[in-house]
């Protein structure tokens, strides 16, 4: 209610530095996706074997030459065997097959899987440090005959950059995941070694594959390995895609077997005689290498974190959503024995009320919420005062015209001081020890001042809130605020009542006993949520604060994105001022550290925390969706919002009203409620810089004006 100050601007760096820390999030992500998503032998790769390679390739040997115009291809020597390790490095397997290597004195290639690379770089370089060669098999396992171009050199390109980083090499060594024996080679799979070829790599293929990922037991895979009759070979074998126990001992036998016979194991290089395949990598390929096998490693962890996050953010909301209809049921429950109570005993004479409406600029709905004031059914005295807080519109001379032709309103008129000062103003001036304070925006029904004040004969409640409704409900984006009223803000209601810790009376529709607001020093101007301000000081004043749900009033809510994020991110700013000012409740005694510690716990974990990390959460179920198990993620969806759809629909009875609304309600999960979060982020931040957030003025277009009928009454 302070006139804008066009001079003042609220943060707008930190909107920066969150786009720049979304963009990391996403881009940490789809690094990590990309190098976990599919990798290691798999027993379910189909593809369609059309054609065959030509001849030259399909009758040679298992190391193929495709840089030049032919393909050329070698065998390897008699007696000697070319041990080749496939899908590595494993941080289990690959350490116990290289100590059997160099236990009996034999070398190896090894395959390398490039995402494995990133993920155990000191592996790799143990095995070149003792004298193994390492080849490439993609950086994720990927299919080469069935991928394009661009992608296989992609691949190839991402496992060179993590060698260099890892060790400070390059290879000129290729093996084609899923390839075997030269005779199996398909027409596609022809093209992606030509294509490889292209890039500058040796193509390896084998003579014989012990299919060791099957894992048919230790003798197999040995009788498998041995060469007929003194030959030599490529053997293939894996050290990494599951239980590769059978292999490591397979290997001692196989090595100890032939050892015994006069066979050589060496390298892939060595065997065939050509130059080494570990070649210098650049300084510049280092330093990319480097910050790859950097970013792997922290979205890995950041996949794990998020994963953490992502449980206990499902897990609280889970019990939230479980606890919420509970506390209601036990509310109702009280609710109704007390009505049963009051219905056998003789009810006091009811007390003169003093209803205090704070108005600047609130020309557009004045009169109707005066009108509405005065015609109620409440049989006691009542009077209304509009305190004019230096409006620059007409809102003085509607208050005028109303104190002429309505014998129990006044006018109180007094410059620009804020809605606190105003109610204060007003406060001063009531003639009544019970006071309402009313929005200039809000409509009240016959009945709503009678059943607002009734809980006020307990002399223990020092305040009570009522039961907002939304007025303009046509629209999308009113439809989502009537769900976010009933669903939340009355359900959160009722179970503060129950737990006696209630935050917030709306200054929409609040009673007050005169005496509570004085033990308080009436309405502090500290804060810009100055309802949830004074609500919490009289919670720790020892006061009660409860819910009346038959209390019902109608006010007009903001009817656009602009109008809303305004609202709300006064709401949220004032909110958290409160809670920081009131933080000594968590530690009081009595009363007052009871409400501490039953509301600002849940407050902060609720409303702040949970809303900061939900965008995180989001970004991550939908990264799960694709890269993790999607059945999990779609479950885990599923039974999320069928919790929060059971809720809603308790929700709505409750209150009256008609589940139709419902339908509105997915489309409030997935824009309006990420509208919600920003409006906390933004907060938050302009919170923890100590800025200066004016009173944002909302703009009304008039759903209650002179004349109209007042909203049906909703059952209760």
């Amino acid at each position: 209610m302070i006139a804008r100050d066009k001079r003042r601007r609220d943060p707008r760096g930190h909107w920066i530095l969150l786009f720049l820390g979304a963009l990391t999030l996403v881009g940490g992500l789809l690094l990590g996706g990309y190098a976990h998503g599919v990798v290691g032998e798999s027993t379910q790769h189909e593809y369609t074997k059309s054609g065959s390679a030509p001849a030259a390739v399909a009758d040679g040997g298992p190391v193929v030459n495709l840089s030049g115009g032919a393909p050329e291809s070698v065998r390897a020597p008699r007696r000697t065997i070319a041990l080749t390790f496939d899908d590595g490095p494993d941080p289990r397997w690959t350490p116990q097959i290289l100590d059997v290597l160099r236990r009996h004195g034999a070398h190896a290639t090894f395959f390398v899987i490039g995402a494995h690379v990133a993920d155990h770089p000191d592996i790799v370089d143990r095995a070149i440090r003792e004298g193994d060669e390492i080849g490439s098999h993609t950086y994720t396992h990927v299919d080469m005959a069935s991928s394009s171009p661009w992608r296989i050199r992609f691949e190839l390109d991402l496992t060179q950059r993590a060698l260099a980083g890892a060790a400070g090499i390059h290879t000129r060594l290729m093996r084609m995941p899923y390839s075997s024996v030269p005779d199996g080679l398909s027409a596609p799979e022809y093209r992606a070694a030509q294509e490889a070829g292209r890039q500058g790599y040796v193509v390896a293929l084998t003579d014989q594959d012990t299919e060791d990922w099957r894992r048919p037991g230790v003798d197999r895979i040995v009788q498998a390995a041995t060469p007929r009759k003194g030959a030599g070979a490529v053997l293939m074998l894996h050290d990494s895609g599951g239980d590769r126990s059978q292999t490591v001992q397979a290997l001692d036998v196989l090595l100890t077997r032939l050892s015994a016979k006069g066979y050589r194991f060496t390298t892939l290089s060595q065997a065939m005689r050509l130059p080494s395949a570990d070649v210098p990598a650049s300084t510049l390929d280092k330093v990319t290498g480097t910050a790859l096998i950097d970013g792997q490693r922290w979205s890995g962890r950041l996949t794990g974190w998020l994963g953490v996050l992502f449980a206990i953010a499902g897990v609280l909301t889970t019990l939230r959503l479980l606890a919420l209809p509970l506390f209601a049921h036990v509310h109702v429950r009280r609710v109704r024995r007390e009505r049963r109570r009051r219905a056998g005993v003789r009810q006091d004479v009811p007390p003169p009320v003093s209803v205090i409406v704070p108005a600047y600029n609130e020309e557009v709905g004045l009169a109707a919420t005066v009108r509405s004031l005065v015609a109620t059914d409440y049989p006691a005295p009542i009077e209304v005062l509009i305190v004019d807080d230096g409006s620059s519109d007409d809102t003085p001379v509607i208050g005028a015209r109303l104190e002429r032709e309505l014998a129990n309103v006044r006018l109180i008129r007094r410059p620009n001081g804020g809605k606190p000062a105003a109610l204060n103003t007003g406060i001063a001036h009531a003639s009544h020890e019970v006071l309402v304070l009313v929005d200039g925006d809000t409509v009240f029904q016959r009945d709503t001042i009678g059943n607002l004040v009734r809980p006020l004969a307990d002399p223990r409640v020092g305040a009570v809130s009522g039961n907002t409704k939304v007025a303009n409900r046509k629209g999308l984006i009113g439809r989502w605020q009537h769900l976010e009223y009933v669903i939340g803000f009355n359900l959160d209601r009722r179970m503060f009542d129950v737990l006696e810790c209630m935050p917030t009376v709306p200054g929409a529709i609040g009673a007050f006993r005169r005496e509570a607001l004085a033990s308080v020093g009436g309405l502090s101007t500290e804060t810009l949520a100055e309802d949830t301000d004074l609500t919490m000081a009289i919670c720790r004043a020892g006061w009660r604060v409860v819910y009346e749900e038959t209390a019902l009033a109608w006010t007009e809510a903001p009817s656009s994105l602009r109008q809303l994020w305004r609202q709300r991110y006064r709401w949220c700013y004032g909110t958290l001022q409160a809670m920081w000012k009131h933080k000594r409740a968590l530690v009081e005694r009595g009363r007052s550290g009871r409400f501490g510690r039953r509301c600002l716990p849940y407050l902060t974990i609720f409303q702040v925390a949970l809303p900061c990390l939900a965008p995180v959460v989001d970004v991550f179920a939908v990264y799960g969706m694709f890269v993790m198990n999607p059945l999990t993620v779609a479950v885990s969806w599923v039974a999320f919002t069928a919790a929060q759809a059971a809720a809603a629909t308790y929700a709505l009875k409750l209150d009256g009203e008609r589940l139709r609304t419902l339908w509105a309600m997915p489309l409030q999960q997935v824009v309006y409620r990420q509208l919600m979060y920003l409006v906390v982020i933004q907060s938050l931040v302009t919170a923890v810089l100590g800025a200066p957030l004016r009173w944002h003025v909302i703009r009304r277009t008039g759903t209650f004006s002179e004349g109209d009928p007042l909203p049906s009454r909703v059952g209760v």
